[in-house]
């Protein structure tokens, strides 16, 4: 065999050296407050599983049942045959829940982006982007061919400048933004963004991947956080955090939900969520219509852990979302943090560059419904000894 092939082992290895390395783990129960990793039991820090949703009763049993009815996979793209009434009533219940003309599914949020936005933009346009938006709005808009402009984070006085800058040199303008920020857990000010791209025609899309389920009322999402309804062109969702089983969602205007089924490629090219699923989803939709409960459970656990990280003396950023990062510096410092505290029975993993930047690696703590007060005091005395220990408190 050549030497094709070597910089691989070059570039795994300097990965390694420099402390980016990422250890996988591996999980071998359903999702909840406690996990059993890598054969032992342990506290969950880690899952996007806001609601507790992944493992509950109500969604179990509505997979199992669609199961045995619809059988395991759909068999083909939506557009051909592999539409099945469960994904359409998904759809609805979703329009409704979100207050929007029509909604649309896809197999993850990341396919939801990807397929969005290369269909709203193409080479003759140009994207106004947040600098911190996710890999999946990034890799939309590289498809897309659209010319790609930033702005600087949460700024939308930034936004007004890099509009005006590009003015007369584009067909379409889209602007795009997460609404709430994966790593920091901050909020998009989608009010004032909104403002801008009314001014200047520029359609408008937010990513709410951690807000569904979270922000709103009842965890209906950013824009109704923000009492934007008719207002944002198009939201982005996903069902795979807080709805607790996996997919993405389109909400919105319905000429755009409709164009996304003539032309979002991963709807024409991959083929539809498998029906036990799409029931799962069904359910969550279910009781996040019956009972705002569990959204309010999440926000105090998240409020409790947050201020008593603070008064432990870590740095948890300008996060106002129940996402806590845990402000450390260097990537190493922040795998060692990760390996200590998993130690002391907690998983709660190390977030380095390129994910996030350079400087900046944190262990990032996902809160849930799900913990108990007793769950969160456990793992704030591990955060507090392994602190100590490492010298971060």
């Amino acid at each position: 065999m050549g030497k094709r092939l070597d910089w691989v082992q070059e570039e795994l290895d300097s990965l390694k050296a420099s402390g980016l390395y990422n250890r996988i783990r591996t999980l071998g129960s359903a999702q909840g407050a406690w996990l059993i990793v890598d054969g032992r039991k342990v506290l969950n820090f880690c899952s996007n599983n806001y609601l507790g949703l992944a493992n509950h009763p109500k969604l179990v049993e509505a997979a199992r049942e669609t199961l045995l009815k619809y059988g395991v996979g759909p068999g083909a793209v939506r557009s051909i045959a592999g539409t099945m009434d469960l994904h359409l009533e998904l759809e609805q219940r979703l329009a409704k829940f979100k207050g929007v003309e029509a909604a649309i599914t896809f197999q993850s949020g990341f396919n939801a982006n990807v397929a969005t936005i290369p269909a709203l933009v193409g080479k003759d346009d140009v994207i106004f982007s947040d600098e911190l938006n996710h890999a999946s709005i990034i890799d939309g808009c590289r498809l897309s061919g659209a010319r790609i402009e930033k702005f600087a984070h949460a700024d939308a006085a930034d936004l007004e400048r890099v509009i005006r800058q590009n003015a007369g040199t584009y067909r379409r303008g889209l602007a795009i933004t997460d609404g709430v920020f994966s790593m920091d857990g901050d909020l998009a000010p989608l009010d004032k963004i909104y403002e801008v791209t009314n001014r200047y025609d520029v359609m408008l899309m937010v990513d709410d991947a951690h807000g569904e389920g979270v922000v709103g009322r009842g965890g209906r999402g950013i824009v109704d956080h923000y009492g934007l309804h008719g207002k944002v062109d198009v939201e982005v969702g996903t069902l795979s955090k807080a709805f607790g089983v996996v997919g993405g969602l389109v909400a919105g205007n319905s000429q755009i939900i409709e164009w996304l089924r003539q032309r979002a490629r991963p709807f024409l090219f991959s083929s539809a969520t498998p029906p036990a699923d799409v029931a799962a989803c069904i359910a969550a939709v279910d009781l996040l219509e019956t009972s705002t409960e569990l959204v309010d459970r999440l926000w105090e656990n998240a409020n409790y852990f947050k201020a008593q990280m603070r008064d432990m003396g870590f740095n948890t950023g300008q996060s106002v979302t129940p996402i806590t990062p845990v402000m450390l510096g260097e990537a190493p410092l922040a795998q060692q943090f990760s390996r200590e505290l998993f130690e002391e029975g907690v998983f709660a993993m190390s977030l380095g560059f390129p994910t996030v930047p350079q400087g900046k690696a944190r262990i990032r703590v996902m809160i849930s419904a799900a913990h108990s007060r007793e769950d969160l005091d456990q793992g704030l005395a591990a955060f507090k000894k392994v602190g100590k220990k490492l010298k971060v408190i």
